[in-house]
């Protein structure tokens, strides 16, 4: 059997198994590259070739300045920004405004993780607005869409055309010339969104909706009584209590309660065993008494602040909150607490304990099972620490902290990290790979990101995707089998000229986009694309733009793009109801790829 067979064999049997989603798409990928060493097409150098290829790697990296700008909480301030600006009485400037911020997002910083980002926003924004979910998200998504082809970090089939473009000797596409086809998809897409948008999408709200914790520190103020009466106090120069120990002795003022000292520039828990100026005092009890603690201590007290107080110096963009639960058979059954008590680890302070839903402090207290404590300390120490499988963890931190902190710490650099990474690549003075390695490195070295958090912030089912499956496209190249695809194709269209082989390509990927994912439908497409254009004697920079095009009109089905999935829960959606937005959307991206794209792209 010749090699031709043998690839065609390969496809078929991996686009069956995409489809028919029983095995883990990575093992199906990885299962194809094996098969080409196993069959003989490739060596075994060849089939793993594809791991260690620089758009593997700028890929990669394009995860983690997703991650940085979501932790940081850039998006979520994005997002509030949203709301502000939206109002409450225009659709149109409500949908024109989510699907610009998405897009720009997408541009940025990739599909999956501007719709990850912004999808609890959005739920959170219906509600308030009275809106049904079903009406803004999937135009949310299909916006997501449009805004991938804004520039090259917007989705790896970008990156997968760029580089086909370069190695048939044609050079890279640049940073931004995704823009010239980008803006006329965004800008035809929020027509059709606005316009008939209402008709086509369906009137409700699905089952799993994404929790809203844009005010969660004043939930658990409010929670565990901290409302009244909790006090932050700073350390004066001239205060008795610089250079004191720790802990404070509260006798002389009965009724008050220490429940935290913190370090004044970091906000944690104090290590050091004494006070210094600039720290900060928690302390809970009546305003008369912490009044005259303040006056006595030359400490700074600001009781006109109210209850934004008592949230401000629990949760900021420093530290935070974190509720825990004691589960059955935990080793802190039995173990005594009180609040204000710091944990062995020493950088995190029990605020309040609860059994049954009512306060049990302030004394010591005899942990049981089904009791509650609020901790507070940095974000790094809670993500750290709250581990631990002797503790349930109400609300994960980290998810919180992404809602409730916006423009938190690490953003500012996050930011200019981004600048600094699209100059790179707008510029072209490094290779993209390498400018997605610096701004990796930069973001840990920074503490935007730490090690363990880079790696969790990689989305690996794609990155392996990409990689197990970019040996193919060579398999396909080498053994002739995409020329002779492309013959095929060529005569196909006949005399019809290039439009018709876009046009031929564009249904080729579109309608395999929405079974498989686009990526791996890219990547078997591109090389076909590629010797059908130079069969034809025209220049493959139109086919690969039209081909990324096609890949991004992932519209008819939720299983064409994990974003499509994602949207399906909280929007109450079924399957019936993608194709009927989608099929328009279709259409005009059809036009742009076939009509628009050789003006601005000669053949």
């Amino acid at each position: 059997m010749s090699d031709i067979w043998i690839i065609a064999a390969i496809i078929c049997v991996a686009v069956v198994l995409f489809i028919w989603n029983r095995l883990p798409v990575v093992i199906v990928a990885m299962g194809t590259g094996l098969s080409l060493w196993a069959t003989g097409v490739l060596t075994l150098n060849e089939a793993l070739s594809g791991y260690g290829d620089p758009a593997v790697i700028f890929i990669a990296s394009l995860f983690l300045m997703s991650a940085a700008l979501e932790r940081t909480g850039v998006t979520a301030w994005a997002g509030q920004q949203l709301i502000a600006s939206a109002g409450e009485d225009s659709r149109a400037r409500l949908l024109a405004l989510n699907g610009l911020l998405v897009a720009l997002l997408t541009a940025l910083i990739s599909l999956n993780g501007a719709v990850a980002a912004l999808l609890p926003v959005v739920v959170v924004m219906a509600v308030r607005l009275r809106r049904a979910p079903s009406q803004l998200l999937m135009p949310l998504v299909f916006s997501a869409h449009a805004g991938s082809l804004l520039a090259l970090t917007g989705t790896p089939v970008n990156v997968l055309a760029s580089n086909a473009a370069f190695e048939a000797g044609f050079g890279r596409f640049g940073f931004f010339e995704f823009t010239l086809v980008g803006v006329p998809l965004l800008l035809g897409t929020l027509a059709i969104i606005i316009l008939v948008g209402q008709f086509l999408l369906p009137n409700r709200g699905g089952p799993s909706m994404p929790a809203d914790f844009s005010a969660h520190a004043r939930t658990l103020v409010e929670q565990y009584g901290l409302a009244d009466g909790v006090f932050r106090l700073r350390v004066r120069e001239t205060s008795a209590y610089v250079g004191a120990a720790t802990p404070l002795d509260f006798s002389a003022y009965p009724g008050l309660t220490v429940i935290a000292i913190q370090e004044g520039d970091t906000a944690a828990p104090v290590k050091r065993g004494y006070i210094a100026m600039g720290d900060h005092i928690l302390v809970r009890g009546d305003a008369e008494g912490a009044a005259r603690l303040a006056a006595d201590q030359h400490l700074a007290f600001r009781p006109e602040e109210g209850d934004a107080e008592a949230e401000e110096a629990l949760f900021n963009r420093r530290s935070g909150l974190a509720e825990v639960m004691i589960p059955p058979r935990s080793a802190m059954i039995g173990r005594e607490v009180f609040p204000g008590m710091t944990t062995d680890s020493g950088d995190l302070i029990i605020i309040a304990v609860q059994r049954g839903g009512a306060d049990v402090g302030p004394g010591p207290t005899t942990l049981e099972a089904g009791d509650t404590m609020l901790l507070q300390g940095t974000w790094k120490a809670l993500d750290v620490r709250l581990n631990d499988p002797e503790v349930l963890v109400v609300n994960s931190p980290d998810v919180v902290r992404r809602q409730a902190v916006p423009l938190g710490q690490g953003a500012k650099q996050a930011l200019i990290i981004l600048g600094g990474m699209v100059f790179l690549l707008a510029t072209g003075l490094v290779p993209a790979a390498v400018a997605g390695v610096l701004a990796g490195f930069a973001l840990i070295l920074s503490g935007v990101l730490t090690v363990d958090q880079s790696y969790r912030a990689v989305d690996w089912t794609t990155v392996i995707l990409v990689g197990a499956l970019m040996p193919l496209s060579a398999a396909m190249e080498q053994s002739g089998a995409a020329a002779l695809l492309a013959e095929g194709l060529v005569a196909l269209v006949g005399d019809a000229g290039p439009y018709a082989l876009l046009a031929g390509l564009f249904v080729l990927t579109a309608v395999l986009g929405q079974l498989i994912s686009n990526t791996a439908t890219a990547l078997i497409v591109i090389p076909i694309g590629v010797a059908a254009a130079m069969g034809m004697g025209v220049s493959p920079l139109p086919v690969l733009m039209s081909i990324a095009v096609a890949a991004a009109a992932s519209f008819l089905t939720p299983i064409a793009t994990p974003t499509n999935l994602m949207v399906m829960g909280p929007g109450g959606y079924v399957f019936g109801d993608y194709w009927k937005l989608g099929l328009p959307l279709m259409i005009w991206f059809f036009v742009v790829a076939v009509f628009l794209i050789p003006v601005i792209w000669r053949f």
